[in-house]
């Protein structure tokens, strides 16, 4: 018996379990996936956003402006790559200056500090590399960006130190509260009790919902495809640069991530169908030739990679977070879009409070709560580098050339749960650089199956049906 159950890992769920892990609490954490952080969050721009793009009377803005605040904290403790080098939304007519002085005067509502209001002299000077006929903008320093994997993998190793048990491959299909407790049944037949229930099942959390007897809504999932630069690229600007923003989108970016590549989009165009990760050329096109607007030197022959990812919107637009009125010991949350990411950690801290005031009793861990393990495995120093390897010579055997990864970090991944081929290069960037696991991707396949004893034909690039051997080599032949 749990004292509450979390479905979803995303960057909600996992907020709200590493919440919780803080008191003498016994959680489950429930994900459908074979990893954590492989659904919404998993394509993620990775920005924290500057609490000026949402009105004070949303949720998501109060929530957006709380959370930002908490990344110095929370990557002191965890150890998640993250940099707080500022947003730069720019304007290139009249037009959109009217624009930017709302989002300017909006951002100051939401309390937001040190906003600095910019002509084009002072925003080449803040972006040399932005297109020289930018009219004005504003600077928001207290913007940034955060690796969003790391972040999730983090906060989940430092649950699971404190109690937190988290069940991967564990799809809820029903869930029935009897009075005293809910029972959870996933697709396998697999069953979890819990006294609580928390819903954050991203782009599910419609379904998860509609399956627990509770309340009757719809997510709609809005595609964004990005594409992501060469390391090289000589577009990379210091900071995020965001357009002037339409009634659906916050634009399309520029993107500087905090590990050193960089990014270009979302689009953002509603879809029916969940599982709807596709890119295109034809967007790719439509991209380039938007981001080119703002910032010098991006060109189509630094993409290495695209991706899709669908945000989980609702009609109205904002977060919903709250206790079902329709089932007991049922919290609510959905919606999750962006600024989901940037909220996260006062969503979980949120929720962890309607919890408490849903009668969940709390109890502080206090000197029993195990400090959290930071999250460090890159070592870039020779100095560093030469101690490690008369500890251990794995550490400078290069297994990813283009990320610069070696065979004792993808051990490290292993041995911290990650046996898909995404698990790991979520975990080290192997396989995310100029050659995208070209030259890695079957060395690292080996590692593991050395590492773990799984068969080489029973790996899998994400877990379920996603084998990553197939076909037929002489007399071998592989399912």
């Amino acid at each position: 018996m749990y004292d509450a159950a979390v479905i979803g890992a995303g960057v909600s769920g996992v907020s709200t379990a590493w919440q919780l892990s803080h008191y003498e609490l016994k959680i489950a954490l429930l994900e459908k996936c074979a990893d954590v952080g492989f659904g919404v969050s998993k394509a993620n721009s990775g920005i924290v956003h500057g609490g000026f793009h949402h009105p004070v009377s949303t949720l998501k803005a109060r929530l957006e402006v709380r959370g930002n605040l908490m990344f110095e904290k929370l990557q002191y403790e965890l150890g998640f790559p993250f940099r707080r080098d500022g947003i730069l939304v720019v304007a290139f007519t009249p037009e959109e200056m009217v624009t930017v002085q709302k989002l300017y005067a909006q951002g100051l509502a939401n309390g937001v500090r040190n906003l600095e209001m910019c002509g084009r002299d002072r925003l080449l000077q803040l972006e040399p590399k932005l297109n020289h006929e930018v009219v004005g903008g504003f600077f928001a320093p207290g913007g940034g960006t955060i690796e969003p994997y790391r972040y999730v993998f983090s906060m989940v190793e430092s649950a699971r130190k404190n109690g937190v048990e988290l069940h991967c491959d564990f799809k809820v299909a029903s869930g029935e509260f009897d009075g005293s407790h809910w029972t959870l049944t996933s697709a396998t037949g697999e069953k979890i009790k819990a006294r609580y229930v928390v819903n954050a099942a991203g782009l599910f959390a419609d379904e998860i919902s509609r399956n627990c007897g509770a309340e009757e809504f719809k997510i709609i999932p809005r595609k964004g495809e990005e594409y992501l630069l060469d390391r090289e690229s000589p577009a990379r600007p210091k900071r995020v640069i965001f357009p002037v923003p339409t009634k659906t989108s916050k634009g399309v970016l520029v993107i500087p991530t905090a590990e050193g590549t960089t990014m270009i989009g979302p689009t953002a165009e509603l879809t029916e169908d969940k599982d709807d990760v596709s890119t295109s050329a034809d967007r790719m096109k439509q991209i380039v030739a938007q981001v080119r607007q703002m910032v010098d030197g991006i060109s189509a022959r630094d993409i290495i990679t695209s991706f899709a990812g669908l945000r989980p919107v609702l009609e109205s637009e904002d977060f919903y977070i709250e206790l079902s009125k329709k089932v007991p010991n049922f919290v609510q949350v959905a919606g999750i879009q962006s600024p989901g990411l940037t909220a996260s950690p006062a969503i979980g801290e949120y929720v962890k409070d309607i919890l408490r005031d849903a009668g969940l009793k709390m109890m502080e861990k206090g000197g029993d709560y195990t400090l959290p393990h930071r999250h460090e495995i890159r070592h870039e120093t020779p100095e560093s580098l030469d101690a490690l390897h008369e500890k251990d010579p794995r550490w400078t055997h290069v297994v990813c050339r283009c990320e610069n990864i070696s065979e004792a970090e993808i051990i490290e991944a292993i041995r911290h749960g990650h046996t898909t081929l995404d698990g790991i290069k979520f975990y080290t960037r192997a396989g995310m650089g100029r050659c995208q696991g070209g030259f890695c991707s079957s060395r690292i396949m080996m590692i593991v199956s050395r590492e773990t004893g799984i068969p080489m034909e029973q790996l899998t690039k994400k877990g379920g049906g996603s084998r990553l051997l197939s076909g037929k080599l002489g007399s071998v032949s592989v399912k």
